[in-house]
């Protein structure tokens, strides 16, 4: 089976959980992200890190509600680590630093804190908190993290119950596209 096929039977497989303390699914999330990203007008490989940013979380029989057992169980790490294989860090780099780049946020937006989702709120603190200015200064120096703060804006909005989004198989084209070529 192919990777593009593997990841759209796994999103439609897994992702009917709930996600998180969220009022959504972990694939209504995924497609809500994915399709702010194609709707902002940017590349296939920003809207793959939006549709896979979570990927972790469905790959990882381990992940379920740990944040709220006090547990960061690092899905974008395992995301990132995972999709590596086949895509390139503009696809993965988003996707590893987009807690960090909520983290980012808190530390340089006051008002951004309380936009926050009760869930977001918990999973902060088990990521490590808001960051420090000198940790905020660093974060947005490295390579991708204007992407991944981009993603991680998405990934706030991408909440709505009454949202429409195409299915899973219309980013296909997306996500090839978006796959490592040498």
């Amino acid at each position: 089976m192919s990777i593009v096929n593997q990841i759209l039977e796994t999103l439609e497989r897994e992702g009917g959980a709930m996600y998180g303390g969220e009022a959504v699914t972990q694939l209504q999330h995924a497609l809500q992200c994915a399709t702010l990203a194609r709707d902002g007008g940017h590349d296939a490989h920003l809207v793959t890190a939006a549709l896979l940013h979570d990927y972790g979380h469905l790959i990882n029989e381990d992940d379920s509600q740990a944040a709220s057992r006090g547990i960061d169980q690092e899905h974008e790490d395992v995301a990132a680590n995972y999709l590596a294989a086949w895509f390139p860090e503009a696809v993965t780099e988003p996707i590893r630093m987009h807690v960090p780049a909520k983290r980012y946020l808190c530390a340089v937006d006051p008002d951004y804190y309380d936009t926050l989702s009760p869930a977001s709120v918990q999973s902060l603190e088990v990521q490590g908190g808001i960051f420090t200015q000198a940790e905020a200064e660093a974060f947005i120096a490295r390579p991708f993290a204007e992407q991944a703060v981009l993603l991680r804006q998405w990934d706030d909005m991408a909440k709505d119950t009454a949202a429409e989004t195409a299915p899973a198989e219309d980013f296909r084209g997306d996500i090839e596209g978006a796959l490592r070529t040498a």
